[in-house]
């Protein structure tokens, strides 16, 4: 396998810069998901390193190698687009084989890695069949044997599960997993869902705007995201998000007025008058007969051991969505209460980035 690095990648199309100066270290092995909305330069990025755009400055290494002049080809790099692109009047076998066919391989190597790579994707029951036949996990596991046939260096995944239906994505989301596990193959992951991200990656790459927002493990990206763009990003349900203004400061923190008029104090360093957006996860508003957020119950969602009941309240910009233990029974308009400790409370300066954190326990 291979590690890869991009140092000060960018890319411009005529006037618009779709990727800012990247930089970037993926180690060999590693499972790196690249998450963000739509537009953000995600899968620009993926085809910068794959070498199927050129760069507008920057460079691409690849074990410390140079390939920023190198074609695809000769990248060592395999990767597995959102359509399938199987050719459909080829059998699975035929398709898996097609790369080697194309570099020339002998017969009897052909045979061995596409018996390989079937038996390691459960296609070997499928080597005779067309496209046609299969469902869309199935060719998309083709599409994957395609790819991995060559034994490449490093495989890039360009939102490779967003035409399955819910329930295939979560099985492919196991087969993906099975796959690095057994390979220890370096992969790189584009996607818009985090889900995905958050149970497949070692680490995740957040983009916004073209820009690298941050990278980290899934978890401290959840816990402590350093800027609006990753609070926004990574969280399901996402993490509730306010509007307010720091009315005081003192040795504990801030304490902050968010719109509807609650008052909500926050382990962070802060300075008075400051316009800030103050942020909440779900799951740590706790019942408080005495707590800052409330509301009536304009939706509730039982999901199995949990439940979510969100808040609308006069004032409020958007719905508060709190995590509830799944056998508590809400009704619709019954007002619940909140609160939260200020530990828990996430602050984001007017230019999107976190307040720093006074230590406390929780």
């Amino acid at each position: 396998m291979a590690s890869v690095e991009t140092q000060g990648l960018s890319k411009r199309f005529g006037a618009t810069d779709v990727l800012a100066a990247t930089d970037l270290s993926i180690l060999d092995g590693e499972f790196v998901a690249i998450v963000g909305p739509s537009g953000c330069g995600k899968s620009t990025l993926l085809r910068l390193i794959a070498g199927l755009d050129e760069p507008t400055r920057g460079r691409v290494l690849i074990d410390a190698r140079d390939v920023t002049n190198v074609a695809p080809a000769e990248r060592g790099l395999a990767m597995v687009f959102q359509s399938y692109a199987l050719y459909p009047h080829l059998t699975v076998a035929e398709n898996i084989a097609f790369p080697l066919r194309v570099a020339g391989r002998p017969r009897s190597e052909i045979a061995r890695r596409v018996a390989a790579v079937a038996e390691t994707l459960d296609l070997v029951g499928l080597l005779s069949s067309r496209p046609r036949a299969l469902s869309g996990g199935q060719r998309q596991r083709v599409s994957i044997a395609r790819a991995i046939v060559r034994e490449p260096r490093v495989l890039l995944l360009d939102e490779p599960l967003s035409n399955l239906d819910a329930e295939l994505r979560v099985r492919m989301r196991h087969e993906f997993a099975r796959l690095h596990a057994a390979l220890g193959a370096t992969m790189i992951y584009v996607t818009h869902d985090q889900l995905e991200a958050m149970t497949l990656a070692n680490r995740i790459v957040v983009m916004n705007a073209g820009r690298v927002e941050q990278v980290g493990a899934p978890l401290a990206l959840y816990d402590a995201p350093e800027t609006l763009a990753v609070a926004r990003a990574i969280g399901s349900p996402g993490m509730n998000l306010l509007s307010g203004e720091v009315v005081r400061v003192d040795a504990r923190g801030a304490t902050v007025r968010v719109t509807g008029g609650a008052v909500v104090d926050a382990a962070v360093r802060a300075r008075p008058g400051a316009p800030v957006t103050l942020g909440a996860r779900p799951e740590h508003l706790v019942p408080d007969e005495c707590g800052a957020f409330a509301g009536a119950v304009e939706l509730f969602e039982r999901l199995g051991p949990l439940s979510f009941a969100h808040l609308g309240a006069p004032g409020l910009e958007t719905t508060i969505v709190a995590q509830l233990p799944g056998d508590r029974r809400v009704t619709l308009g019954e007002t619940l209460r909140f609160g939260i400790a200020p530990a828990r409370v996430h602050v984001f300066a007017g230019d999107g980035h976190a307040l720093p954190r006074i230590a406390a326990s929780l």
